[in-house]
């Protein structure tokens, strides 16, 4: 399964790595979102879960993984900034459905607000519109290790809180991904830190207000840092809203075994192709190495 990869001009001001995963007998095509300091490979089992019943779309934002090298990092990315990158993205991959993970659900829900007319459906995952204490206490020791650039402290940091449910060899990885960023991704990643902890904590309820299509809000049970309690709370904002809390799994979802990428694939084809998913019951748990998403 190789992807069709293209590096796209986003109206002239970033330069962005894609990859398309066709499958020639889906009709609809999904585009993911992925979280803080995270790549296109942290959807490597999300891919094995929606591929090939729908054409996938991955992309870096211009700051992380393989879109990187292509720009000049002269500016920091607002939310504002990467919801009209997934914008235009959506357009040229004529995308019907989005899914996001954790923080890249800010840029998605700032995305879905303009109402772009080729979406259907959308997924907002491991994301709340609060910040609750323990979200808080991460965020703040974050923003504290990234100002000084300190990538030990961070890798430890994901790993210990939002990271702690992950296969060891996960961790493994996510630590030598994490500790061994640019400078210019741990400043990116400060900046947008420091702007969630200082601005309106119900701010993304506000953007969704907008929103006109089905979303579903999909948490893991044991998430503490996006609870599954804390998302209900878009059920008043999002017209069209829908929830599943995976069971026994915390923030990575289908990251961190077998039930859980089960129990996830499951409820994504229920929501994407909920006449067709009770009869494909079949999936693929393959533990990657991969860079994973916050």
């Amino acid at each position: 399964m190789r992807p069709e990869i293209a590096v796209l001009d986003i109206q002239g001001q970033y330069r962005v790595y894609t990859e398309f995963y066709r499958a020639d007998a889906a009709e609809k095509t999904i585009i993911l979102v992925n979280g803080s300091m995270a790549t296109t490979a942290s959807f490597a089992q999300t891919v094995k879960n929606l591929h090939p019943q729908f054409n996938v779309v991955l992309y870096d934002q211009p700051y992380a993984g393989r879109s990187k090298a292509h720009n000049r990092h002269e500016k920091m990315l607002t939310k504002e900034a990467e919801g009209q990158i997934l914008l235009e993205l959506i357009d040229h991959f004529a995308a019907e459905h989005v899914m996001s993970f954790s923080w890249g659900g800010a840029a998605t829900l700032v995305a879905l607000a303009h109402r772009p007319r080729r979406i259907e459906k959308a997924v907002i995952s491991s994301f709340s519109p609060v910040i609750n204490e323990p979200m808080r206490d991460y965020l703040e020791r974050g923003v504290d290790y990234l100002g000084s650039r300190d990538g030990h402290r961070v890798g430890h940091l994901v790993n210990d809180t939002i990271g702690k449910h992950l296969p060891s060899l996960f961790k493994r990885f996510n630590y030598r991904h994490v500790s061994t960023l640019a400078e210019h991704e741990y400043g990116q990643m400060h900046f947008h830190i420091s702007h969630v902890l200082n601005s309106d904590r119900l701010c993304y309820l506000k953007a969704a207000k907008a929103i006109d299509v089905p979303v579903l809000f999909m948490n893991g049970e044991w998430d503490e840092y996006t609870a599954a309690s804390d998302a209900k709370l878009f059920a008043n904002h999002v017209q069209h809203s829908s929830f599943s809390t995976i069971q026994a799994t915390g923030h990575f979802l289908d990251m961190e075994h077998k039930a859980a990428c089960r129990d996830s694939r499951q409820a994504l084809m229920g929501f994407l192709k909920p006449s067709q998913h009770e009869s494909r019951a079949r999936y693929h748990y393959v533990q990657d190495h991969h860079a994973l998403a916050i």
